[in-house]
C-alpha cells in the first residue's frame, strides 16, 4: 500500500491507527469548530483538532448508565502516542469498574489538600499562633496587660540604652525561647524543663510568664485552627511547672510612722519636681504606681476638688484632691499632657521613678521599700486613725469586700474627702512638713 502524501486530507470517518504521521497531517475540516480522529488500537481515544489548529488526545465513551464521558488527556505535544492509549485504557478500566475517574481525582485533590493543611498546621510556630493571639485578644485587655505580653515576649540582644556605658545589650523576656518551637512540641515536659531553668533565674518573672503561657494554650485549645494541635489538658497546668516556679511571698515593705520624716525629706530634696511629686503622691493617694503615672491635667478637677484616676479594675474612679496634693500638682510645669511630665521624652511620663525612689531611701536610711510599698504604706499608716476599712479601699481602688459595701453603702466625693483630707494632714504632721493651706495652688512653699 502507498504511503500517502503529507498533504493528503485525513479521513475521519473510520478508526485509523495513529502515527506521528497521521496526526501531523491531520486538520480541522473547513467550516467545523473542531474534528476528532478516533485510534484503531485503544478504544476511545481520539485525536481532537480545532479550526485554530490545536490538537489533544481525548478520551470519550459512553458509560454503564449510557451517559457521555470525555475527557482531554494533553496536548499531542506533551504526551507521546503510547502513553495516551495508556492513560485511555485506565479511564476504560475505571469506567468498567463503575468509578467515575473525575470524582476519584476530586477526592484525591481534597485528600492531598487535607494533607498539605495538616502539614502546615503541624509546622505552626508557638510565635506564630502568639502573634494571631495577640492580634485576637489585644482589643479586650487594658494597656498594662498587653505590655506585660510585650516586655516578656520580647527578643532582646538591643544595645542596652542605659547602666552599661554602650556596651551591653539588653536581655529576652522568658518566654522568648518558646516561641521558636513547633506549637505540637508545646507539652507538659518542655514547659517543665522551661520553668526549671527560668524559675531559677528569675522566679517573679517566670511566674508572671507561666500565667500568660496558660492562657495562650487555653485560647489555642478553643481555636478551631490550632485544637488539634495542643492537647486536650492544658500542658501548662502542671504540678511540677507549679513548684518550679515557686510562690510569691507576701510583700511587707511599707513605712513605719517613724520613717516620714526621713523618707518626705530625703524625696522633697530630689533634683526633679516631678519625681519627687510622683513619689509623694503615691504615697498620699494610696494608688497604683502605675495609675499615677498616667494621670493627665484634664483629669484634675479643681472646681470639686477631685482627682480622676484610671483604675485597671473599674475603669476609672474619683477621689478627692486634698490640699497639699493640689499645691504639689499645681506647681508641676506643664510640659505635656500628662502631670507627672519627661523632660526628656517628647510627649511621655516620667519613666523608672522606682530608681529615684531608691536613692532617697537610701538617703533616709530606709532599706527594700518598692513604689507598690508607697501604695501598701498608705493603707498600713491609716490604722493609726481607725479610718473605716471601706473608704480607704474605695480611695485606693480595691473592690468591696462585703455586701454591704458592695450593693449598700454609697459614698460621694464630699465623704470621702472628710475621711482622705485628715489621713493627709496626719501623715504631713508626722512627717514633720508643714505648708500653707492658704496659699494659692501653684504657689507652694516650705515653711
Amino acid at each position: 500500500m502507498a504511503r500517502p502524501k503529507k498533504d493528503a486530507p485525513v479521513n475521519l470517518s473510520e478508526r485509523q491507527a495513529l502515527t506521528a504521521g497521521l496526526i501531523e497531517r491531520l486538520v480541522c475540516p473547513e467550516g467545523k469548530d473542531k474534528a476528532f480522529l478516533r485510534d484503531s488500537e485503544a478504544p476511545g481515544l481520539c485525536v481532537r483538532i480545532t479550526a485554530k489548529g490545536a490538537k489533544s488526545f481525548v478520551f470519550q465513551t459512553k458509560t454503564k448508565e449510557r451517559t457521555f464521558f470525555s475527557r482531554t488527556i494533553g496536548d499531542v505535544k506533551t504526551w507521546t502516542i503510547e502513553q495516551a492509549r495508556t492513560e485511555s485504557r485506565r479511564l476504560a478500566v475505571t469506567l468498567d469498574n463503575g468509578q467515575d475517574p473525575r470524582e476519584l481525582e476530586r477526592m484525591q485533590l481534597e485528600r492531598q489538600a487535607a494533607q498539605r493543611q495538616h502539614e502546615q498546621v503541624q509546622a505552626v510556630t508557638v510565635g506564630e499562633a502568639w502573634q494571631q493571639y495577640i492580634l485576637e485578644r489585644t482589643p479586650k485587655w487594658g494597656e498594662h496587660h498587653r505590655n506585660d505580653h510585650a516586655r516578656l515576649a520580647k527578643a532582646g540582644g538591643k544595645k542596652a540604652a542605659r547602666g552599661t556605658r554602650g556596651e551591653g545589650v539588653t536581655g529576652s523576656g522568658p518566654l522568648f525561647p518558646l516561641l521558636a518551637l513547633p506549637l505540637r512540641d508545646l507539652t507538659a515536659p518542655t514547659i517543665e524543663a522551661w520553668a526549671a531553668k527560668e524559675g531559677q533565674a528569675r522566679p517573679a518573672a517566670a511566674r508572671l510568664a507561666w500565667r500568660l503561657l496558660r492562657a495562650f494554650l487555653a485560647w489555642c485549645a478553643e481555636n478551631p485552627q490550632y485544637s488539634a494541635i495542643v492537647p486536650s489538658t492544658n500542658p501548662a497546668k502542671t504540678r511540677k511547672a507549679r513548684e518550679a516556679l515557686g510562690k510569691a511571698g507576701a510583700k511587707q515593705d511599707a513605712l513605719l510612722k517613724e520613717q516620714l520624716p526621713a523618707w518626705f525629706q530625703a524625696v522633697r530634696a530630689l533634683g526633679n519636681p516631678s519625681i519627687a511629686a510622683y513619689l509623694q503622691a503615691v504615697l498620699l493617694t494610696g494608688a497604683r504606681p502605675g495609675e499615677v503615672l498616667a494621670i493627665r491635667w484634664e483629669d484634675i478637677n479643681t472646681q470639686w476638688r477631685g482627682l480622676t484616676i484610671r483604675d485597671k479594675v473599674e475603669g476609672e474612679r474619683v477621689i478627692p484632691l486634698t490640699p497639699y496634693l493640689h499645691q504639689l500638682l499645681a506647681a508641676l510645669p506643664r510640659r505635656n499632657a500628662y502631670v507627672f511630665a519627661s523632660n526628656r521624652a517628647e510627649g511621655a511620663a516620667i519613666t523608672e521613678p522606682n530608681h529615684a525612689n531608691d536613692r532617697a531611701c537610701k538617703v533616709a536610711g530606709i532599706d527594700h521599700l518598692t513604689l507598690h510599698g508607697l501604695r501598701r504604706s498608705f493603707k498600713s499608716l491609716t490604722e493609726w486613725l481607725e479610718v473605716p476599712a471601706g473608704v480607704v479601699a474605695q480611695i485606693q481602688g480595691h473592690k468591696p469586700s462585703a455586701t454591704a459595701e458592695k450593693h449598700y453603702t454609697v459614698r460621694p466625693l464630699d465623704l470621702l474627702r472628710l475621711h482622705h483630707e485628715r489621713i493627709e494632714a496626719w501623715i504631713l504632721e508626722q512627717a514633720g512638713v508643714q505648708f500653707d493651706a492658704k496659699v494659692a495652688p501653684g504657689k507652694l512653699r516650705a515653711v
